[in-house]
């Protein structure tokens, strides 16, 4: 019975994570509290997860990111990267290679955080598209995850799973040549075939040469003295000719979507348009109306872009970001950041609805005005990342140089043995902490709270598929269709298996889930649990094949312009080569004899 309402749980799970209308933390813990309430999983240890050295290991990597962020070396490799000549091909590599060594160190996340901006400004100034240059910066990314412990969850959490196995963790580096191989191979594969896959979706410049993502959704009010009061809709769509489109129209209290071109002008009316920031700039000039922003008082604010002391900026909305999952009014961005909403732009969808009510989602692109100061300290705390050009901060020599030092030794520490991975690296952020290399209130924002929730949740919930015979009886499943199959290919079954399913729900997710199947199809096999437990590791970061798989995946969906299809015709070779070199490498590494 308990086994039945496990694999119940973990399927309504599935189904919600790969539906999305949840956020994944929130199903996480749902499934959590059901099992908590069937008596599954003990009371006592429901919120053990929470605990979990995984789960504070991922907690510290994430602080000590922001605070190589601080530093500014990773701003002093940016500019590099940006005196490399301008021949795609090069730039490319160049990027997919700096993306990868990045991300062994750091938060996947955060190093495609930190070269998105120096992407966007190599492409608008060598007049290629972006999209060249997005995917590549995502999937390098998780490529170069796999190389190290501390490079994404997945590896964190195989470790603890072998520990609590054979009593030994994975160590810092054990992950390295497999995972220097696989890419290698796949950085090769991105250079030379990968990016020439990418439909070319060119994207015109806009103001202050950022990236025009998409036609953004922007309310204008009409003034009481305009020209246009009394006249027809029609009238405004003849003087716009193509270049605006209104969609809806705020009549007397009331939205219209779709309004026809006879509706009557009022003064104080609100037109919501479409169009790109350097048409809308034009349109407002001429036509007198007013940019409508997102106060939180009405009538709407009437300041355009004309002064010295004003910035109209292009921000993408981050994992994580505080503006995720909320509107311009709840968060009361005017009030409380000092910032007016002119814009949404969602890969062409329709807003009819008050731009200051539309929910942000992770990859919305916000046209945004303000004081210039203002702007450049409200953008980071709100977790937003700016697409417009953009001076490399390079950070003072002590800032530089203190905060390698310290996660240096924090590596050697953990590598050596004399730590472990958990401890070496909090302290390592206490350190970061005292020394005000990054501020407490940095440290709590640069922690990504939904991974941390469902981590905390799914260790329990993976847990229960263990201890209920769940992940036995999968894996007799595996057994039994695969007995005719040699070693290899049932590896290849695992790593196969665990990267479909990284493609639909978070790969920690994936990882926690198939990681007791992985031990148990070794166990029936009488094989050694380590090349399972790295095949299981190596599929949960193969997220190539969907948007949704990874983060880095849906940061760069808007600005790159991607369809969901695009990951999938550059993704699917990709995973093609990965398995082709992970799992004799995986062999060759790790043998399958205990």
């Amino acid at each position: 019975m308990s086994e039945a309402i496990v694999f119940a749980v973990l399927g309504l799970s599935l189904a919600l994570f790969v539906i999305g209308k949840w956020r994944y933390d929130i199903v996480a813990i749902l499934a959590l509290l059901v099992l908590a309430i069937a008596g599954i999983v003990p009371a006592a240890d429901a919120y053990k997860g929470f605990g979990h050295p995984a789960v504070i290991t991922v907690a510290a990597v994430l602080v000590l990111s922001r605070a190589l962020y601080n530093s500014g070396v990773v701003d002093v490799i940016a500019g590099w990267y940006s005196r490399i000549p301008e021949y795609l091909t090069l730039r490319i590599a160049a990027l997919s290679g700096l993306t990868a060594f990045l991300s062994a160190f750091m938060n996947n996340v955060g190093a495609v955080s930190l070269l998105l901006p120096v992407a966007v400004r190599v492409s608008s100034r060598s007049g290629h598209p972006p999209s060249r240059y997005l995917m590549p910066l995502a999937f390098a990314s998780l490529l170069g995850g796999m190389t190290t412990l501390i490079g994404t969850p997945p590896n964190v959490i195989i470790s603890n799973f072998r520990e609590e196995q054979v009593g030994v963790p994975f160590n810092m580096f054990d992950f390295t040549l497999v995972g220097l191989a696989i890419t290698a191979a796949g950085v090769a594969f991105i250079v030379l075939v990968g990016w020439r896959l990418i439909p070319s979706r060119p994207t015109p410049l806009t103001l202050g040469d950022t990236l025009d993502i998409e036609s953004y959704m922007t309310e204008v009010r009409v003034p009481e003295d305009s020209s246009f009061v009394g006249q027809r809709l029609g009238d405004i769509e003849e003087f716009a000719d193509e270049d605006v489109t209104i969609v809806g129209i705020l009549h007397r209290g009331l939205v219209y979507r779709a309004p026809s071109s006879f509706q009557i002008i009022d003064g104080n009316d609100v037109l919501i348009i479409e169009a790109d920031p350097e048409d809308l700039h034009a349109f407002v000039e001429s036509s007198g109306l007013e940019l409508q922003g997102s106060a939180d008082t009405q009538p709407g604010i009437s300041q355009t872009s004309g002064s010295d002391n004003v910035a109209v900026v292009e921000a993408i909305v981050a994992p994580g970001s505080r503006a995720q999952d909320r509107s311009a009014r709840e968060m009361r961005l005017h009030a409380e950041y000092g910032l007016n909403l002119l814009g949404v732009s969602r890969r062409g969808q329709r807003f009819i609805r008050r731009l200051r009510h539309i929910n942000f989602r992770v990859g919305d692109v916000l046209l945004l005005q303000g004081p210039q100061e203002v702007v450049q300290s409200g953008l980071p705390r709100l977790g937003l990342l700016p697409l417009a050009e953009r001076e490399l901060r390079i950070g003072q020599r002590r800032r530089l140089f203190f905060p390698i030092a310290v996660f240096a030794i924090a590596l050697l520490l953990t590598s050596f043995g004399l730590l472990s991975v958990q401890v070496s690296f909090v302290a390592a952020v206490v350190i970061l902490l005292l020394t005000r290399i990054v501020t407490l209130q940095e440290a709590y924002d640069a922690v990504e709270w939904p991974v941390i929730v469902l981590l905390g949740a799914m260790i329990p919930v993976g847990q229960a598929l263990e201890t209920t015979g769940g992940a036995a009886r999968i894996a007799a499943i595996f057994a039994e269709w695969g007995g005719f199959l040699p070693p290899w290919a049932m590896l290849g079954v695992v790593l196969v298996t665990t990267m479909l399913l990284s493609a639909v729900i978070n790969n920690a997710a994936a990882v926690i889930l198939m990681a007791p199947i992985g031990i148990n199809v070794a166990q029936n096999m009488g094989a050694s649990l380590d090349p399972f437990l790295m095949a299981v590791a190596i599929g949960g970061s193969a997220a190539f094949l969907s948007p949704i798989g990874h983060q880095s995946n849906t940061i760069v969906m808007g600005p790159g312009g991607y369809r969901f299809a695009d990951y999938l015709i550059m993704g699917f070779p990709l995973v093609v080569v990965i398995v082709t070199v992970c799992i004799p490498a995986i062999m060759w590494v790790w043998p399958m004899g205990i």
